[in-house]
């Protein structure tokens, strides 16, 4: 028996048993190592899947995925029907643990039932916050941009690397670290404001905290997302010196700082080339010359958008071939069927073998970094004290509050107001923002407010007219009768213009409410030359009379009971038609729609404003009425913005801007609140009100961090991370433009912005002075310090955001106006003075010259400490020898 014993134990320390073991599986051994094995043992399908990440629910288990997969979004809902889809919906359903416990069973069956064993990265958003249930919701990233606070966005980042930790999730698709260059572009809230500098340093903090938790980190969209007129996605043409200086220097930042792995590219277009397939920009710039050596990964549905919006490859095979050869690495799909038309050019060749192995291997790479094959499975119990998401939330939300005007000193409001009106519908809404869970006992304004005045003040609400105009509505399903007495209407599609010919496809509609910009009504119908018409009856469940029409990007008819009512058959904008039809209820009416589109992105929406409670007058007046009776106003108004949903006017939409016109004229103290993550312009209201402060989407705990502030239990301290302009003709409108021919203003209009970068009010003033050089005169490769003192004049406590910019006097290309350096929040006393320091460092001063060199130049450069890019301080002059 001993022998035996001793025969087993030698057999499991010999070379024998070691070489029976596959070198990937050995921990021991190096991950290059480990990474070459497994590579070697792989089928091209099992490379290709490696290659390939989706959402998917696991709802039909892991039978699909025999040949493996790079990884899952779980809790999404995928799109099987369109290979071009980018938007996805979320679906946080499961709680921490029933997350983990999917988590657990899809990696048991990638262990236990694939040939290699191979786990999956599990991957989710994090813009701010895990979209997942129960999850911590902080503010918005422009938000945290706002705070001018690295070492709180580390905290964030903390907590929400905890969380992902929690629920088994490996990367995250964060941060956005485009610049919001024109704050029409609907995504502005997803960025940390326009200025490359805070961006790297916030994108820095953000992605070092959760690289340092083995959490990996996608930076996007590489490289910009926003072109002309502020439209998302539009193609971009910078140079390359242009580019160096705005739109690279995060994601450098990022990779070469913050140790981020992986990267996501943008679904535009740089010079002509998709950035999803662009070897200048994946292979030559990020790959090659940065030495990135993560893994690129396309935006949702980015690969196939080649060939769908920018025409660039013939097929979705021809665009999979491209962007793989061109330094993609994984192509990211919205449904695992798509995997059919990318997977042909991985097993006809048509891909070298040596790509796809390097793509493959940065995949592996990132896999045995994670500890996947040592340890696949969700760890419980983790514990960590400085997991306090709540607390966390709450100081980000507190320090992202910017205060834009107080007149008067209004704020904050004393206890001695007994009567005070809330108006606004985002004051109970408590939005969060793009990319947001649904949030863990969310906190609105209006809430806020009566815990803080429960025992001084009586709070009374009023909606107000709201964000939105709604004067018609979407005719509802149930209102209308196909041909087959279903519900809805009768479709026939032609791939012609006229109407005319063989129906090319013929089915039932639910209703007419579609917009077609990445795919048709049919695979069968050309998405730029057909027609459609439909047909059925329709009812209304009231009588009276009506408005019923057409809302959509023209070429398009209405008929009811064979009459002509709507004639708009040409294409030449978008538009609303409406005609008066006097129904009676329930009574039926034939109706014929028809409609063209010769040039594609169609839209068309059949509408009605029967069952319309367009009543925003009263709602106003129901408010102005509250408002008389209260000592102050708080009206809280926002706007409505987001991923394809670009901005043309920045103005508030619907009535709100006549609601606070109204209320102002009351006389009585109006502070105004804006909810939302880009700028707002203010020209009809701004002089008519007392105080405005913008709360952007301020997270879970918003409500109690607004209510903070305007009751004085914090003191305002945050900066705006954008430029907010007078008017739309502005833009784009930047602080660190370069020089101009000419000058800045128009001959009806200021140049200048109504709130500059950096701007934003406290409750208490700072004095500035004492500017002392280490010296003013040294080598390229040196550097100086500079010191000043601070000083709290005010007789409250509360920070202030010390901004350094610089201004290069004399150089051989043009150089911005001035470039924010440096940033420091300074927390000081009411009367405390503190001496503080900026390192002057040869790459401050650096610069991009015409033979696309970074270089430093000889000469003068002006050193500038403010509070804003508009209110500076100090100056001093330095050179460079």
């Amino acid at each position: 028996m001993k022998f035996l014993l001793f025969s087993v134990l030698f057999f499991l320390s010999s070379p024998l048993f070691a070489q029976s073991i596959p070198a990937y599986k050995n921990a021991k051994l190096p991950i290059e190592s480990r990474v070459q094995d497994l590579l070697q043992r792989m089928t091209i399908e099992e490379k290709f899947f490696q290659l390939f990440m989706i959402p998917d629910d696991w709802s039909d288990g892991g039978a699909k995925f025999k040949n493996g997969i790079f990884g899952l979004q779980i809790n999404r809902d995928n799109n099987a029907n369109d290979v071009a889809a980018q938007m996805l919906n979320y679906n946080s359903s499961d709680d921490e643990k029933a997350f983990a416990a999917k988590v657990n069973a899809i990696q048991k069956y990638f262990v236990e039932q694939t040939r290699l064993g191979i786990p999956a990265i599990i991957f989710e958003e994090g813009l701010h916050g895990i979209i997942t249930k129960g999850a911590t919701v902080y503010p918005q990233s422009i938000a945290l941009a706002a705070t001018f606070d690295t070492s709180l966005m580390h905290q964030v980042a903390h907590s929400m690397g905890m969380e992902a930790k929690k629920r088994g999730i490996h990367q995250v698709l964060s941060p956005v670290i485009n610049l919001a260059s024109d704050v029409r572009w609907g995504r502005t809230e997803e960025t940390y404001g326009e200025d490359p500098f805070l961006s790297s340093a916030m994108g820095l903090a953000f992605v070092s905290e959760l690289e340092k938790m083995n959490i990996i980190t996608t930076p996007k969209h590489f490289v910009a997302n926003v072109g002309d007129g502020g439209r998302d996605s539009y193609p971009i043409h910078f140079d390359e010196n242009f580019m160096n200086e705005y739109f690279y220097p995060p994601f450098k930042t990022c990779i070469k700082y913050g140790g981020s792995r992986s990267i996501m590219a943008a679904y535009n277009s740089l010079n002509g080339i998709s950035c999803s397939m662009n070897n200048d920009l994946l292979n030559r710039k990020l790959k090659q010359e940065w030495g990135f050596k993560g893994f690129v990964i396309s935006d949702a549905g980015g690969v196939g958008g080649a060939n769908v919006l920018h025409n660039t490859t013939k097929d979705y095979a021809e665009s999979s071939k491209q962007a793989i050869n061109n330094g993609l690495d994984v192509i990211f799909q919205t449904s695992f069927e798509h995997y059919k038309l990318f997977i042909p050019p991985f097993l006809d060749g048509s891909i070298s073998m040596k790509r796809i192995d390097d793509a493959v291997s940065r995949v592996l790479r990132a896999k045995f970094e994670l500890g996947l094959f040592e340890h696949p499975f969700v760890e419980e119990n983790i514990a960590d004290t400085n997991f306090q998401p709540k607390k966390v939330a709450l100081q980000a939300a507190l320090e992202s509050i910017v205060l834009l005007k107080n007149e008067s000193t209004i704020l904050p409001l004393n206890e001695k107001m007994k009567a005070i009106s809330v108006i606004g519908k985002d004051a109970m809404e408590a939005r969060l923002g793009g990319y947001s869970g649904v949030g863990n006992n969310k906190v609105n304004i209006l809430d806020g407010i009566k815990s803080r005045t429960k025992n001084f003040a009586t709070i009374k609400f009023a909606e107000g007219c709201g964000r939105e105009n709604e004067e018609w509505k979407i005719v509802p399903t149930e209102n209308l009768i196909a041909a087959d007495a279903s519900k809805g209407l009768s479709a026939k599609y032609f791939n012609n213009i006229t109407l005319e010919g063989n129906v090319a496809v013929e089915k039932n509609v639910e209703q007419i409410n579609f917009h077609y910009t990445l795919s048709s009504p049919d695979e069968k119908i050309k998405n730029d030359f057909f027609s459609a018409r439909f047909e059925g009856q329709i009812k209304s469940p009231k009588t009276g009379s009506y408005k019923i029409g057409l809302d959509g990007n023209d070429g398009f008819r209405l008929y009811l009971d064979g009459k002509l009512l709507i004639d708009n058959w040409t294409k030449q904008t978008y538009s609303t038609r409406l005609t008066d039809f006097y129904f009676e209820a329930n009574k039926t009416y034939h109706i014929k729609v028809e409609f063209y589109e010769p040039t594609g992105n169609a839209q068309l929406r059949l509408i009605w404003n029967v069952d319309v409670e367009n009543n925003w007058q009263q709602k106003i007046k129901e408010a102005v009425d509250l408002v008389k009776q209260s000592d102050v106003a708080i009206v809280d108004v926002g706007i409505t913005e987001g991923e394809f949903q670009d901005r043309a006017l920045l103005s508030l939409p619907g009535h709100q801007e006549e609601m606070l016109e109204q209320i102002a004229a009351t006389g009585k103290p109006v502070v105004v609140i804006l909810s939302g993550g880009s700028a707002i312009t203010m020209n009809s209201w701004l002089s008519k009100v007392s105080a405005v402060i913008d709360a952007w989407y301020p997270g879970e705990e918003g409500g109690n961090a607004v209510a903070a502030v305007l009751f004085g239990d914090y003191n305002p301290s945050g900066k705006l991370p954008i430029t907010f302009p007078l008017n739309e003709g502005q833009l784009p409108l930047v602080y660190n433009h370069q020089p101009t021919g000419r000058g800045d203003d128009y001959n009806n209009s200021s140049g200048f912005p109504l709130f500059p970068f950096g701007f934003g009010l406290s409750y208490t003033t700072f004095d500035f002075s004492d500017l002392k050089m280490d010296k003013t005169t040294f080598e390229k490769t040196d550097s100086t310090t500079l010191h000043f003192n601070i000083k709290n004049t005010g007789t409250k406590d509360g920070d202030e955001v010390i901004q350094l910019y610089i201004k290069d006097m004399l150089a051989s290309v043009a150089r911005p106006v001035m470039e924010l350096k440096a940033f420091n929040r300074v927390h000081l006393k009411a009367g405390e003075t503190k001496n503080i320091s900026f390192k002057i460092t040869p790459q401050m001063l650096s610069m991009w010259n015409a033979d696309g060199k970074e270089v430093i130049e000889s000469g003068d450069f002006q050193v500038m400490i403010g509070t804003s890019s508009r209110e500076i301080k100090l100056k001093e002059m330095i050179r460079v020898k």
